[in-house]
């Protein structure tokens, strides 16, 4: 003999929201897992690169800004946040060019004004975005620093960004790429567990 529990709706969007938290989660520790040897810096050779991956990208240590900044944003927006707070950090950048994590950038950088920028430049694979990128190319530096972000979206463009002849060192975070410019370094790409 079968039971039929008779559950409010409200129950039934717990479950599904469970359900959807779950895979978030798995999704995560599977990427995880899948970078774990890309980890803490192994195998990089570049001492500014290892220390760039140690100090920056992977840094745990709570920073001045941490208990103000995201406290109400999801995981992974307080996650980029608090790389791009440490970038613009590192950096010092005087002009950003971000559409978005103001909050977290103008923490890391209290002088940077928000503008059309060749020193730091934040974007998505929202609209245009390769003839953003050729405009971006245009007036890149060896200073420079180009955050994209989403680029497990497109692949492709991510690779061809990574060939590209002006580009020295990529970083493949899986949410975002960090991408440096500087013309003294020799070509290396680099995929971080972030």
């Amino acid at each position: 003999m079968l039971y039929y529990v008779n559950l409010p709706k409200t129950c039934f969007h717990f479950i599904e929201l469970l359900y959807i938290c779950a895979m978030d989660w798995l999704k995560y520790l599977f990427v995880w897992l899948s970078r774990f040897n890309h980890s803490r810096g192994f195998g990089i050779q570049s001492p500014s690169d290892y220390w760039f991956v140690r100090y920056v990208i992977n840094e745990h240590w709570p920073y001045y800004q941490y208990e103000e900044l995201g406290r109400k944003d999801d995981w992974l927006t307080r996650k980029l946040g608090r790389l791009y707070f440490r970038l613009t950090n590192w950096r010092q950048p005087t002009v950003i060019e971000s559409d978005g994590y103001r909050d977290y950038m103008q923490a890391g950088c209290k002088q940077a004004v928000f503008g059309k920028s060749s020193e730091m430049v934040r974007m998505t694979l929202d609209g245009d975005y390769r003839h953003h990128l050729s405009s971006i190319y245009n007036k890149v530096m060896d200073d420079s620093i180009l955050i994209v972000e989403g680029i497990s979206r497109d692949t492709d463009f991510w690779q061809e960004l990574r060939e590209d002849e002006r580009v020295r060192v990529t970083f493949d975070l899986y949410y975002c790429g960090i991408v440096l410019f500087d013309k003294k370094r020799h070509k290396q790409n680099y995929i971080i567990n972030f």
